[in-house]
């Protein structure tokens, strides 16, 4: 079963999406927002990712053009999310879009000065960097205790629906569950500090309790708090999922998202 290998993928898309000047980390961004996940949350959305999902929300900012949107330094990112912090009254701020491990020291800045203010910082992640890299996953664990939440967003129940939802070769479904030992190895706390999402459109239910069987057997308190997934059925997205052939069992429309997942 051939695939792609998304390591190669993102040392091919890092200089496009990350770049360095006067010894400063500058990412590439696409938008800023206010949204209502997790209760109410300020956006930073990257440019660039080192997966190709079939389902991808943000697939034309995140893959199909690199060179939309604009770079910025940390200092930049951290005041445009405290402003919208700020207006909002929300006190969690994330970068999403794209893969926020591109670019790792931009991250890290952006981490530091965004809990230094008070606020909480989620990182969203497909995880691959952070199963084959473990002194990244050390970097993040140091924000331990601090207001850092790393959500894992893991592409499938098993390598067969990686493979089926991603194109990717199946072997780096693993690999994202190496991301979830190497930060709860860190010092994460499990379930509160790092914690797993999975997509289940091909599987549903019957999918989450071959996962959870997964998840309980790298640390028992990662299968106490699932974050399920499921195909938003945008417009773009229906234009993706007719362009790649992906046909999911179990979508939710835009207008019919359960609370929960919000």
């Amino acid at each position: 079963m051939p695939g792609y290998d998304p390591l190669e993928l993102s040392r091919a898309v890092e200089p496009r999406v990350y770049v360095e000047r006067d010894g400063a980390g500058l990412r590439r961004y696409f938008r800023f927002r206010v949204d209502r996940w997790y209760g109410g949350i300020v956006t930073g959305d990257v440019v660039g990712c080192n997966m190709r999902c079939k389902f991808c929300w943000a697939w034309y900012f995140t893959w199909g053009s690199t060179d939309c949107g604009r770079f910025y330094r940390a200092d930049e990112v951290a005041a445009k999310l405290l402003e919208l912090s700020r207006r909002s009254g929300y006190r969690q701020a994330r970068l999403s879009g794209g893969e926020p491990t591109i670019g790792f020291r931009h991250l890290l800045d952006v981490a530091e000065r965004i809990l230094s203010s008070g606020l909480s910082f989620v990182v969203e992640t497909n995880g691959i960097l952070l199963g084959v890299r473990e002194d990244y996953s050390r970097a993040i664990g140091a924000f331990r205790g601090r207001g850092i939440e790393v959500r894992v967003s893991v592409k499938g129940t098993c390598p067969e629906e990686f493979h089926e939802l991603t194109g990717a070769d199946p072997k780096f479904w693993r690999v994202q569950l190496e991301a979830l030992r190497n930060l709860v190895e860190a010092g994460l706390e499990p379930a509160r500090e790092v914690y797993p999402a999975v997509m289940l459109s091909l599987s549903g239910e019957e999918g989450l309790k071959r996962f959870s069987g997964v998840l309980a057997s790298i640390h028992p308190e990662l299968s106490e708090l699932i974050d399920e997934e499921y195909i938003i059925l945008y417009e773009h997205v229906k234009e993706l999922l007719k362009r790649t052939g992906l046909r999911p069992r179990y979508v939710v429309l835009p207008g019919n998202i359960p609370k929960e997942m919000v």
